[in-house]
């Protein structure tokens, strides 16, 4: 008995091919498959011709489901969920398919287990007529340039291994599958036959995708970061075939053992981004301008480097640091990365600045004025010690501070420098004279003299631009 073969349709408002493309799927000549078709929320009447046709042709195996509009790459994974067969071939909803290329690919990977994937000539038609000219296949070539075409086949167990095409790529997420599944080598075979007809038409997803090059390129480094180092000697660049070349010019520094740089959910983006991986804060600085890159990549300690260090001064004063990452081109800093374990703290400074009846308000201001104390006695003085920089959990029993790159360590500091600390604290005058108070009893300073330089030497900014609190 032959192999079942689920070929898998992920459709969104083709009214215009989704009947024809089922009619080429028809005219196989390997007759051992199922039509899985996933509505991926179509507006039009895409779903109904669909199961229209699925009516009038009982002789087929053939399936019509539906979704809320997710992506095509989830009509895909949804439909393979539900597929019976050993082999997957997927068929967008707007191509046409030969009756000899389904046959043709079960029989060779029925033949061959180190086939991992079978494809075919592809033809374009509609508003361009040409067959497409891909590349031989290679492992390395991959990394740089997706030279299988979407329609080809493959074992369902090898889609359970990878997870299935990823949601979040905009276009060529077939691209990103396919290194999934080449990740450990494997062999690719094109058979010398036309088997896809691609059409070319103004909706084309190819043309839609187009404008997604540098975020594609950025998600295909951050999801196969080894096999581009292993393929191309660093990561894949906006100009792909330059790769290689750039990369010999590349070199990356990392300090401890964490590698997942790019990963987690992100909960900070603006100049850096910050991300939060499984209790790790990842921070990527911003890339610093042409001349900031020489003198951090030449004269001084980057800004991941300086975190880095300076936390592990800090000790306890700071979530713990795991390590940092630079990369340089031609010794010029591009890139650079921070990660430390993820502050017990969960509240800011700016939250007891915006809620002045924040619990236990009183109790964890004087706490901040004692740390500030503590920073003090050890000559720590943070350039930004500001209201989203200051941790503190629900009762001060523990404070942290963060973004560490811009600290001074003094062997000794004069009372007035540290009595700076306090003045990007943008909180109101009876704020300030508790933790003045709390700061020059730590001390055993005078606290008319703490509490009034606090209060009156504010930061010039927040004069200028009139938001004092006080």
């Amino acid at each position: 008995m032959t192999t079942l073969v689920s070929v898998i349709v992920p459709l969104y408002n083709m009214e215009r091919f989704i009947e024809e493309t089922l009619h080429s799927i028809a005219s196989s000549t390997y007759l051992n498959y199922e039509i899985v078709v996933m509505d991926d929320g179509s507006t039009d009447a895409s779903l109904s011709i669909a199961q229209r046709f699925a009516e009038t042709h009982p002789n087929l195996q053939i399936r019509v489901l539906s979704q809320p509009n997710q992506g095509a790459s989830e009509a895909r994974n949804n439909a393979i969920k539900q597929a019976k067969g050993k082999y997957i071939l997927p068929i967008d909803a707007d191509d046409l398919v030969s009756p000899e290329y389904m046959g043709k690919a079960v029989a060779l990977l029925e033949q061959r287990t180190d086939v991992l994937v079978v494809g075919c000539e592809v033809e374009m038609f509609g508003n361009t007529n040409k067959r497409i000219d891909y590349p031989s296949f290679s492992l390395q070539l991959l990394a740089r340039k997706n030279m299988i075409a979407a329609p080809s086949m493959y074992r369902k167990v090898d889609w359970e291994r990878v997870g299935g095409y990823c949601k979040d790529i905009k276009g060529r997420e077939d691209w990103d599958f396919w290194l999934s599944i080449f990740a450990d080598g494997g062999e690719f075979v094109r058979l010398p036959l036309v088997g896809i007809f691609y059409r070319v038409h103004s909706g084309s997803k190819r043309l839609r995708t187009q404008r997604y090059k540098q975020e594609l390129v950025e998600q295909l480094n951050r999801r196969h970061a080894h096999y581009m180092q292993r393929y191309l000697g660093g990561p894949l660049h906006y100009h792909r075939s330059w790769s290689r070349f750039i990369n010999f010019f590349r070199s990356e520094k990392i300090v401890g053992t964490f590698s997942e740089w790019e990963e987690g959910d992100v909960i900070y983006a603006k100049r850096n981004i910050l991300r939060n991986y499984n209790g790790f804060i990842i921070k990527r600085f911003a890339v610093p301008s042409f001349w900031r890159g020489i003198i951090y990549g030449w004269f001084t300690p980057s800004k991941a480097q300086r975190s880095y260090e300076y936390a592990l001064r800090l000790k306890k004063l700071t979530p713990t640091p795991i390590g940092y990452r630079e990369v340089r081109y031609f010794g010029v800093l591009r890139e650079s990365w921070y990660v430390c374990q993820e502050s017990e703290c969960k509240f800011t400074f700016n939250d007891l600045i915006h809620n002045p009846s924040f619990p236990n308000r009183e109790n964890i201001l004087q706490s901040i004025g004692r740390f500030t104390a503590e920073l003090y006695k050890q000559g720590v003085y943070h350039q930004d010690y500001s209201g989203g920089n200051i941790l503190f959990n629900e009762d001060g029993s523990k404070i942290d501070i963060i973004d560490l790159n811009r600290i001074k360590f003094y062997k000794k500091m004069s009372l007035k420098k540290g009595l700076q600390l306090f003045e990007r604290l943008n909180i109101d005058k009876e704020a300030l004279t508790t933790m003045g108070l709390a700061f020059a009893q730590v001390l055993q300073e005078d606290v008319d003299y703490v509490c009034h330089y606090i209060i009156t030497h504010r930061w010039r900014k927040h004069i200028k631009q009139g938001i004092t609190n006080l």
